[in-house]
């Protein structure tokens, strides 16, 4: 019962503040990294609190690299990057277009973006460490004790992207309605980054490095809507 108390009060926190953050008004500005990056980043704390108590060896054994960490982390960020292109090939030239358009709007002026690309690439690392701490560590080891271990994983992706569904009202287009593009990149991606963690014994870099460069990529490098920074 304490599990999934937990994974409903999890999924609600960051389910409220994707509300506020993706709200129109805060495109672009410090209020949207703040409620987008913050609560994920309280919630992490807890997670290193709570995994001393769950027979686990804590985070320090979740984020323990072995070699080879780097190349994982390439390999599953160039399996997120193909996906997302072909996705926005599809939808280029369509009404659904705007829903990648109105994504990037979110994410603020390619010009505020470059003047300040070590600070976002300093953010984008941690809270990406962040992210995978909180699901693919604390709430795939609660859906552990609630569904067991072998599909803990694919529950915790589902959740993942059920906190990411406001977006579906906020990110709204006039022509092309309901946007669940962030919906479906948070499930698609919750999978892979899922199943890294499963498949390396429940050790999170080769996730974080995986979801650090594929963030990378579509923000700063290989943007998949509207001009490069």
């Amino acid at each position: 019962m304490r599990s999934v108390l937990g994974i409903v009060l999890i999924t609600a926190a960051i389910a409220v503040s994707t509300h506020f953050a993706f709200q129109l008004e805060r495109a672009g500005g410090a209020s949207f990294w703040l409620l987008a990056t913050v609560p994920t980043l309280a919630l992490a704390v807890g997670a290193a609190i709570l995994a001393r108590t769950m027979n686990e060896g804590g985070v320090a054994d979740w984020l323990r690299p072995v070699w080879g960490d780097f190349t994982r982390g390439v390999v599953g960020a160039a399996i997120l990057f193909g996906a997302a292109y072909a996705v926005s090939r599809m939808y280029a030239g369509t009404p659904r277009e705007s829903w990648l358009a109105r994504l990037y709007l979110q994410l603020g002026d390619p010009k505020t973006l470059r003047e300040g690309m070590a600070l976002y690439a300093v953010g984008i690392l941690v809270a990406s460490a962040a992210e995978e701490i909180v699901w693919r560590g604390l709430v795939t080891r609660l859906f552990a004790d609630v569904v067991g271990a072998r599909w803990a994983w694919v529950a915790a992706a589902v959740a993942y992207a059920l906190a990411h569904a406001p977006t579906i009202y906020a990110l709204r287009d006039p022509e092309a309605g309901m946007n669940p593009v962030l919906v479906l990149a948070a499930l698609g991606a919750g999978l892979v980054w899922g199943a890294m963690a499963r498949r390396f014994g429940g050790r999170l870099v080769p996730g974080i490095l995986a979801h650090a460069m594929f963030d990378w990529v579509v923000l700063f490098t290989f943007r998949l809507w509207g001009p490069s920074i």
